[in-house]
């Protein structure tokens, strides 16, 4: 049994800017492949992504785990959240909790959580503006099976820790290949 990994961008990037991500995981022995989203609201993108990754393994048994980076990894999870998705794993790079000066609006970004099914694993910067990390770590628990891991000082991005979370997505996602 194996897994199939389909990540997607950030809201100012493409399937282009994931190359880092794909590339590293490859050389991990995942196969991963970038996908592109609209750029629009990411309710609305759920539907362009459930157009390309299938909702389920296949006849080959490989199974599919789906995630992405702030915008792409919204979109993934809302993806994961629907009922007649079965997703292996679900990773979530730098997730966009609420708007940069607006943790207020953290409550629209998690209601869905509930409703994931999967594992998750969610790779966070501790000074990331669109994650205020204790309003993260408060959410946490809305999710059924999840593990938060952190870097300290650093903000939206992963780039300067890059090996480090793919070190750690491919053992999640090899793990939940079962």
């Amino acid at each position: 049994m194996g897994i199939r990994f389909f990540v997607g961008h950030g809201a100012s990037g493409s399937a282009a800017s994931m190359t880092p991500h794909v590339e590293g995981l490859r050389r991990r022995g995942i196969e991963a492949e970038a996908i592109d989203l609209p750029l629009k609201k990411a309710e609305a993108a759920v539907i362009a992504m459930r157009a390309i990754v299938p909702d389920r393994a296949g006849p080959d048994g490989i199974r599919i785990a789906v995630g992405g980076q702030s915008y792409g990894g919204r979109v993934a999870s809302l993806a994961a959240a629907e009922p007649d998705t079965d997703y292996a794993a679900l990773v979530l790079f730098s997730y966009p909790l609420h708007p940069p000066g607006s943790p207020e609006r953290t409550a629209d970004r998690i209601a869905h959580w509930p409703a994931i099914r999967c594992p998750v694993l969610l790779l966070s910067g501790e000074a990331d503006p669109f994650a205020r990390i204790e309003l993260l770590r408060a959410a946490m628990p809305l999710l059924r099976d999840a593990e938060l891991v952190t870097y300290p000082r650093l903000g939206h991005t992963l780039k300067p820790v890059l090996e480090d979370a793919l070190d750690r997505t491919a053992r999640f996602l090899e793990a939940a290949a079962g």
